[in-house]
């Protein structure tokens, strides 16, 4: 195991003490899933290479989606990628008419990272990168930087919308040649997808549109193309608790919705977008259900079918759906080694017995369900390790018999509030409360 950080120990700690993904250390936990991660890389290299590549990473709550999801998003840094990734909300899905496909893409935009600046936050940067390569260029050939910028982004005006972002690169490469810092910053908050009006993007940097609910997809195979030109090998998209889509009440939504998802998928698959990747994760409901799932959508049902051999024990991962099994009890039990690792030093280290005994419990108290969906398992682990390491003297089979455990049930796509409780004046493509 590579050297621990004390940033990186922290980080997993109070991550799985809340039960939720660490952003930092993952390398420190990973186990299992060699398959899955090699089929991901895969399709890393493929981006990289100038293809395309879509995923949906299927699991029960607490399972590990989120988890496989942060580890090949680190994957995808490595090879050079990079990446925007977000939750979707009531507030956020892929396709809307109040804002909210805008407020995901801008979601994604806060969080775009590269292998420098791995914690988001990095849109400025890959900005600055492709200026100063555009510098550099222009002083190698004697030309102005100006010119080199409209060469090499010349080829943006033959994309759907990509006129005003090839402008709004040149108007950040004015603030920056001017030292115009408002006029830098105003092309970034375009970029990000930050303006409500057109009127306000025009006053502020010139152009007449933004980026809003119908476009964002197109602004997505933009930012993948810019990514490229400022040096990078690609984008790679990754949505999380897609679940969230399918609690909206009104079936138009939906529908609405699986449209751009089999918009989105047809155009990687057909070759229509280079240098691209999706990876959306969800629950099974959320893939199978023929009444508010993917499956519910007649043209996805049959394209996302799973290969008909893959039954008796016969596993085919090159299919767009990856489905996340249960951690094994032994993989578990090199998980609890990890943690323990982390947590504690050689010194306060709790021996093999004890994370067996752990287990022998957790077994007991829920059945199998204390390795297939282990995240309630991990944090009442990091929480026993928590006493242990502020009560010296305490046995840990003392403690061990007190662990109170319950099945991991997440959300429940059945329990959405009725449509008929919709407030007044709500459009179809409207939300309604559900429990989180």
């Amino acid at each position: 195991m590579s050297t621990l950080r004390p940033r990186e120990r922290d980080a997993i700690v109070q991550a799985l003490r809340a039960g939720v993904v660490p952003r930092l250390g993952l390398r420190h936990l990973q186990v299992g899933r060699a398959r899955e991660i090699g089929e991901l890389v895969r399709d890393m290299d493929r981006i990289a290479g100038g293809g395309a590549a879509i995923r949906f990473v299927i699991g029960e709550y607490g399972s590990g989606k989120t988890f496989f999801m942060n580890l090949i998003r680190l994957v995808a840094l490595e090879k050079g990628l990079v990446v925007m990734f977000a939750d979707l909300a009531p507030d956020r899905r892929i396709h809307a008419t109040g804002g909210q496909a805008r407020g995901l893409y801008a979601e994604m935009a806060r969080n775009l990272s590269t292998r420098t600046r791995p914690d988001g936050g990095a849109l400025s940067s890959v900005v600055e990168r492709f200026v100063s390569q555009a510098q550099q260029q222009a002083e190698t050939q004697g030309v102005a930087t100006a010119s080199v910028i409209r060469e090499r982004l010349a080829h943006f005006e033959e994309m759907t919308g990509g006129f005003d972002f090839a402008q709004v690169v040149r108007r950040y490469w004015e603030g920056h040649e001017t030292g115009d810092e408002d006029l830098k910053s105003a092309a970034l908050r375009w970029l990000r997808g930050e303006y409500a009006t057109k009127s306000d993007a025009r006053k502020a940097i010139g152009v007449r549109t933004i980026v809003d609910d119908a476009n964002v997809y197109d602004q997505l195979k933009l930012m993948s193309a810019f990514t490229l030109a400022a040096g990078y090998k690609g984008l790679l998209v990754g949505l999380d608790e897609m679940v969230n889509l399918f609690k909206l009440t009104s079936a138009q939504a939906r529908n609405a919705n699986s449209e751009q998802i089999l918009r989105i998928r047809n155009d990687v698959l057909q070759g229509s977008a280079c240098n691209l990747g999706f990876l959306m994760g969800g629950t099974p409901e959320f893939l199978l259900s023929t009444r508010r799932g993917l499956y519910s959508y007649e043209a996805l049902q049959s394209r996302l079918a799973e290969n008909s051999f893959a039954r008796d024990g016969l596993v085919d991962l090159s299919g767009p759906v990856i489905r996340l099994g249960g951690l094994t009890p032994e993989d578990l039990f090199v998980l609890l080694q990890n943690i323990r690792s982390v947590m504690l030093d050689e010194a306060q280290a709790l021996p093999d017995a004890a994370l067996q005994a752990f287990m022998i419990h957790c077994s007991a108290r829920i059945g199998e369900a204390y390795f297939r969906t282990p995240r309630n398992t991990i944090t009442s682990f990091v929480n026993m390790v928590a006493i242990l390491q502020q009560n010296p003297g305490t046995a840990w089979s003392d403690l061990i018999a007190t662990v109170e455990l319950q099945v991991d049930q997440g959300d429940d796509m059945g329990d959405v509030a009725d449509s008929s409780s919709a407030p007044q004046g709500e459009d179809d493509d409207g939300l309604t409360s559900f429990r989180l």
